[in-house]
């Protein structure tokens, strides 16, 4: 290892404008008390200021997952997991860029071990808060479905010629509605989208986003049916809710004009998911499989999964259907959701939640507090004995500074108190009930299974291994499960391709093996002899 392992970097970031740019600075406060308790040296800072979680392209974290590759650093510390990333999947991803550069991650406020048990909490935690900030979304929403049913405005960038009263009402804007207009009466009149931003542009006018004209913002404009008065809010139109800038006899004139010269956009490709990615790996010679499609001599589409080693012709591990292995991987993470694990994860989690709740900044923070009210009553008392004025004096000075440090230690402590949801039992078991009985088919319900549970897949041709984030004892299968593979042989014909690509006409050879399932558990669904401390009891669906 060519770097210094407790050289660290600070990664902070503040979500929106709405916060104050001073949580940048109290973020790096924290994580360099920690680093500093913790005996690390920060070497260097990142931050992502007004960004929200869900995107992965912010500046700063794309810089730092690329100097993970450097040697200069050997722990990244954050505030919280959450301020590293709000979308699981991605903030997953990122994580195991970071670790398999043989960094690792702590964070300043939430204590995560490097074990099993660890990883189980971290990955539940970020997932409760990718759930509770959904739950934040719905309720934003009602809110702006109830502006929308008003004709009020639900922010974002108003629409040129209009600005926004004091009552959210929509009203007209005398300055720039007569560009409107003349952009509309211009188009109707026979001119070209490009001769007319050429104009607008030329005369220095600007779109509603501040920007110069281009044919997507005047297509935009010339569709908008705000205005000829009508208000639309997610595809219901209320007609009058706004006033109107231009006739109907134009804007239909001006319909008519854009449908003959209109276009067919070329046709979307379609986004496929390989929801295995980075977790799935070749039993054999041990490298990462990875996605890929071909299409057969009809055009249909095949998915599977590959090995580098295959590709790189080192080794001849069998391409595996993407929907099967897939779907083998959900099943067996919806049979850890069973009613007792349900509730021994919600008893465990909470408990270590609670326990980590009191960090030692926390503590740090409280004792000072503690601290400063003693010496602010000793200050009062001392007022109180004392008849000389040059020591009262002095006296009210020192209780003056030590209430503005008062304010400053309870609004730290504030802020340290309030960095995630608290993750009560109740909460938890409501959490992984719903989770349960998720719909298997949404593509979200999904990834988040997978991302919880799921930690590596070494998969061979004739078994698949599961380590799941759970815990670290192997239960191997029974008879029963082995007949009742062999009496539904027909459902994993077609699991192993013993080819590059596609089955054709031409060439449908098929190998069809029994598949033989060996799962890793926290301390195993068969009650291992020897129980590992500190993971949680899961037991097998009945």
């Amino acid at each position: 290892m060519g770097y210094d392992i407790m050289n660290a970097v600070i990664y902070a970031r503040y979500s929106s404008s709405a916060q104050r740019e001073a949580s940048i600075e109290e973020q790096i406060k924290v994580c360099s008390d920690y680093a500093r308790r913790e005996g690390y040296t920060v070497v260097d800072k990142y931050c992502d200021s007004a960004m929200t979680g869900r995107n992965d392209k912010r500046p700063a974290l794309q810089k730092l997952l690329r100097d993970c590759t450097s040697d200069k650093f050997g722990v990244v510390i954050v505030y919280s997991i959450d301020r590293f990333g709000r979308n699981l999947n991605q903030t997953l991803n990122n994580m195991s860029i970071i670790e398999s550069n043989g960094k690792s991650m702590r964070s300043a406020t939430e204590y995560f071990t490097d074990d099993a048990s660890g990883r189980f909490f971290r990955n539940l935690m970020m997932a409760y808060s990718q759930y509770y900030s959904d739950e934040l979304a719905i309720k934003i929403k009602r809110g702006m479905d109830y502006n929308g049913e008003q004709c009020l405005s639900t922010g974002g960038k108003t629409a040129l010629g209009y600005k926004v009263g004091p009552d959210k009402h929509f009203e007209i804007d005398p300055e720039t509605a007569p560009i409107v207009r003349m952009i509309f009466e211009m188009y109707a009149g026979g001119k070209t989208v490009k001769e007319i931003t050429d104009c607008l542009n030329s005369l220095g006018y600007k779109s509603s986003k501040g920007a110069e004209f281009n044919k997507n913002s005047l297509h935009t404009m010339l569709r908008n049916k705000r205005y000829i008065g009508i208000y639309t809010y997610k595809g219901k139109e209320y007609p009058g809710g706004i006033p109107r800038i231009i006739s109907d006899e134009l804007f239909e004139k001006v319909s008519e004009k854009m449908a003959k010269n209109k276009v067919a956009p070329a046709r979307s490709r379609a986004k496929v998911e390989y929801l295995l990615t980075t977790k799935l790996f070749c039993g054999h010679c041990k490298e990462m499989m990875t996605g890929s499609s071909a299409k057969g001599m009809h055009g249909t589409v095949y998915y599977y999964y590959v090995c580098k080693g295959r590709t790189a012709k080192t080794c001849n591990k069998k391409n595996v259907k993407k929907s099967y292995i897939e779907d083998l991987v959900i099943n067996e993470c919806r049979k850890l959701l069973t009613a007792a694990n349900i509730r021994r994860i919600a008893e465990e989690v909470s408990a270590i939640c609670e326990a980590e709740r009191d960090t030692s900044n926390l503590r740090y923070l409280q004792k000072s507090l503690a601290d400063n009210q003693r010496k602010h009553d000793n200050a009062l008392n001392a007022v109180l004995e004392t008849d000389n004025p040059t020591i009262r004096e002095g006296l009210y000075k020192k209780i003056e500074q030590l209430e503005a440090q008062q304010q400053e230690l309870e609004a730290a402590i504030a802020q340290e108190t309030a960095p995630f949801p608290s993750l009560t039992a109740p909460k938890i078991r409501f959490f992984l009930t719903s989770l349960k009985s998720g719909n298997i088919n949404d593509i979200k319900y999904r990834k988040l299974l997978i991302n919880i549970f799921v930690n590596k897949i070494f998969l061979y041709d004739d078994r698949v291994t599961i380590t799941f984030n759970s815990g670290d004892d192997t239960v191997t299968i029974n008879d029963r499960l082995l007949t009742e593979l062999e009496e539904n042989d027909a459902k994993v014909k077609s699991l192993f391709i013993d080819f590059d690509g596609p089955p054709t006409k031409k060439d449908r050879r098929w190998a069809v093996f029994l598949c033989w399932w060996t799962y890793v558990l926290c301390r195993g669904q068969r009650a291992p002899r020897r129980a590992a401390p500190g993971f949680i009891e899961l037991e097998e669906e009945p």
